[in-house]
């Protein structure tokens, strides 16, 4: 992120409100990138990371491992930072070229054909609903073994059962305990890790 002294006042407002919290340092960054991204201080209890979902998240940037996402609004929101930093490859799942199914919808058949191209990329599913229970699918058939997993669409249908899949699959995600997220929040989940990883790993590379 392109910061300006407009952005440093209001993070600096964001940490004189948000309070107490239990997360860790990494965490709170991402948590007040998207609470800064919404101006909802509601975000602070309604996001969850699996363990070492941040580590794993920032070597695989790192690593400069494909960012496969839902819907073309979140690759927007991640192009400058990406670009600017590890210059990962971004697929949409929108914009994968498919034959046409019925029983599933473009981003979910979009989102099937590039896991099963990239089956340890990085999934960023911001809006689509579908997209992620196609995901979680390959996860089940154990087709696919992605580096992490963000999942933030707004009509998180079934979102015990969802959780109850990614954490019997071990692989690290971050989610919004709620049907509340949207593409925007998972692009300032994205930017928050990118800038994470780009402090921790991106002085190697200047």
């Amino acid at each position: 992120m392109e910061w300006h002294v407009t952005d440093a006042q209001s993070l600096a407002i964001i940490d004189s409100e948000i309070g107490d919290h239990v997360f860790s340092p990494a965490e709170y960054e991402i948590v007040r990138r998207v609470i800064y991204a919404t101006a909802d201080f509601e975000y602070k209890s309604l996001i969850r990371f699996s363990e070492r979902a941040l580590q794993a998240g920032a070597a695989a940037l790192a690593a400069r491992t494909t960012i496969v996402v839902d819907v073309p609004m979140v690759q927007v929101g991640i192009a400058y930072d990406i670009q600017n930093t590890f210059a990962n490859p971004v697929y949409c799942s929108m914009e994968a070229l498919t034959r046409p199914q019925k029983e599933k919808t473009r981003a979910a058949w979009g989102i099937e054909t590039l896991a099963k191209r990239y089956p340890e990329g990085i999934f960023v599913v911001g809006q689509a609903q579908t997209a992620l229970t196609a995901l979680l699918d390959l996860i089940a058939a154990e087709e696919i073994r992605p580096a992490l997993i963000i999942a933030t669409p707004v009509e998180f249908v079934s979102v015990d059962a969802a959780k109850d899949i990614l954490e019997d699959s071990l692989v690290p995600h971050i989610t919004i305990n709620s049907r509340k997220g949207n593409a925007v929040v998972a692009a300032a989940i994205v930017d928050g890790l990118v800038d994470l990883a780009w402090q921790a790993y991106g002085q190697d590379r200047k």
